[in-house]
């Protein structure tokens, strides 16, 4: 996996305005399957952890916690972000095709 290929694809997610942050925004899109890949940084506090894995879980949404806060919210270029949900499938194709390599 290369973290830093990844979080450029993030970055460009934001440019290309396919992608949302926050845990709310998150969480109602993933109800309404607007969300095809969710990153949750693995520095969230644990009810924010378990409301993001229960949700991805029940609706069958690929979820990843491999990054930092920090990292997560440089890549987009936001502040104090926890969870970031990608809402065009091509994005997510890829950004899963490098997250399994």
């Amino acid at each position: 996996m290369n973290k830093t290929k990844i979080l450029q694809n993030l970055g460009l997610c934001k440019r290309a305005n396919k992608l949302i942050s926050g845990e709310q925004m998150v969480l109602e899109q993933i109800k309404k399957n607007g969300v095809k890949l969710v990153f949750l940084a693995n520095d969230a506090m644990q009810n924010t952890t378990k409301r993001i894995q229960d949700k991805t879980s029940f609706y069958g949404v690929k979820l990843n916690q491999d990054f930092t806060s920090e990292e997560l919210n440089n890549a987009i270029g936001t502040d104090n972000r926890k969870a970031i949900g990608i809402t065009d499938s091509n994005f997510a194709k890829l950004i899963i095709r490098e997250l399994e390599q």
